[in-house]
């Protein structure tokens, strides 16, 4: 995991909307899914979460860890029996204070805005990694950019998937082109429910 400089890359995309779920509680946390119908006796209860719907949510709490004011992106690496092994959001690289460096991004100055010191959440979460990522998954709330993708492809991830993307910007067409060129899949997430909420009381 990451310390408070390490982080994910990524531009706000998270929607609240308003819970159609009743809530299952515990001592200290509960996650509010939608109930469906009284679970039978012996049998599992059939609201549980996906695994693509679990991996996306932790992308989505990691993303809340960064300080960026604009853009607030998280990522997850998965490895291929579904264990999590990095994590990662955008922010200042590890001994830069985040109070000492710029998160602007209109200043005529180019040396007084965040693009030149920012860390991606697809970079965090590659060298924050606990194992191996070959043949590994990242689940990202915003499609990488460029240099993300070559990272991406350098370690040996297999498989992209992404909640929000900027078709228009060269960055994602060119990582796009590196994708299909290094056979690297990546698929947008299309969400089942609309929400999960977390309770801590």
């Amino acid at each position: 995991m990451e310390s408070d400089k390490a982080g994910t890359s990524m531009d706000s995309h998270t929607d609240e909307s308003t819970p159609e779920s009743s809530s299952t509680s515990q001592d200290s946390l509960a996650v509010e899914v939608p109930k469906s119908k009284e679970v039978a006796k012996n049998q599992k209860r059939e609201d549980y979460l996906s695994w693509d719907e679990f991996f996306v949510g932790v992308a989505l709490l990691a993303a809340q860890r960064s300080k960026d004011p604009n853009t607030q992106v998280g990522a997850v690496i998965v490895d291929e029996n579904k264990i999590i092994v990095g994590v990662g959001y955008n922010g200042m690289p590890r001994g830069c204070e985040d109070d000492e460096m710029p998160w602007g991004k209109d200043s005529e100055d180019p040396l007084e805005n965040k693009y030149y010191y920012v860390c991606h959440a697809e970079m965090n979460a590659i060298v924050n990694k606990k194992d191996s990522v070959s043949n590994a998954t990242i689940y990202v709330t915003l499609f990488p950019c460029n240099e993300c993708a070559k990272l991406i492809i350098q370690c040996g991830i297999k498989k992209v998937i992404y909640m929000k993307d900027k078709p228009q910007k060269n960055e994602m067409k060119a990582s796009k082109r590196l994708f299909e060129k290094a056979k690297v899949q990546y698929e947008l997430y299309q969400p089942s429910r609309s929400n999960v909420v977390i309770h801590f009381s």
